[in-house]
């Protein structure tokens, strides 16, 4: 389908959906690969105890 480009999503298990410091700078770096890769990278969710956070709006620059 020649559609290079991706959503990244997991799971908290504590319920609580809020981005970590560590899946910020996950999602930079997977950002920054794709770009060089010619993949571009959506959104990266994160589902909490029936909600979820999209860290591109919630993590904007």
């Amino acid at each position: 389908m020649k559609a290079p480009k991706i959503i990244l999503v997991h799971n908290h298990p504590s319920g609580d959906s809020t981005p970590s410091k560590q899946d910020i700078e996950f999602t930079k770096i997977v950002y920054e690969v794709g770009q060089t890769l010619g993949i571009e990278l959506l959104d990266h969710l994160v589902i909490g105890n029936k909600e979820y956070t999209s860290i591109f709006s919630e993590c904007t620059e």
